[in-house]
């Protein structure tokens, strides 16, 4: 014991009592260190606005993707809370796309205004369709029927009322329809009923 409490107090004593050559090269060595510390802040910082550059750049090319994918349409670039948020000019102008889309039997435009999934209620399927890709698989012919494509030219576009479930693109008898509603913000179509 007493030749370990002798050893601490030599330890000690080695460590207080430097000699004068360490003690004039400390403040150096502090004044390196804080140089060196400056300049790895300096550092970081200029990596953070090039990493702040690059994300806003990032989010711009996103954003700009994003509406060249709506075709930057005034409706599309609105946010909406739920379909009671919907103006009747934008669920009308909505409309009015899908009504195209319909006529011209163009999968591609139609594809680009819904949502996935999907429901698309088919006779023997299942309904729902998960993607874009599976979407357009299923092909004009069988999505587009003359029936819906019928309903969907009858129908008007003033004066929708909006409902929880959305909005409703149908001639008078309500069959075959297309529902589109807000989905995650935006307009969308939600479902096709035969």
């Amino acid at each position: 014991m007493i030749l370990a409490l002798g050893l601490t107090v030599l330890m000690v004593m080695m460590g207080c009592g430097g000699d004068a050559a360490e003690q004039e090269t400390t403040p150096e060595t502090e004044q390196t260190a804080e140089t060196d510390a400056a300049e790895e802040t300096t550092g970081a910082a200029e990596d953070a606005q090039t990493e702040d550059g690059a994300d806003a750049a990032l989010e711009e090319a996103d954003a700009s993707e994003a509406e060249a994918e709506t075709g930057g349409s005034e409706e599309n670039a609105q946010s909406y809370e739920d379909n009671f948020a919907v103006d009747s000019e934008a669920a009308a102008a909505f409309a009015g796309k899908i009504k195209e889309a319909v006529a011209a039997k163009d999968m591609e435009a139609l594809a680009d205004l819904t949502s996935y999934p999907v429901y698309v209620g088919l006779p023997d399927t299942e309904g729902i369709v998960e993607t874009r890709e599976d979407f357009l698989a299923l092909g004009a012919d069988q999505v587009l029927t003359q029936e819906l494509m019928d309903s969907v030219a009858a129908a008007s576009v003033d004066n929708f009322t909006p409902s929880m479930a959305g909005f409703v693109v149908a001639g008078e008898n309500g069959r075959p329809n297309i529902i589109f509603g807000v989905v995650e913000g935006k307009l969308a179509i939600t479902g096709i009923n035969y």
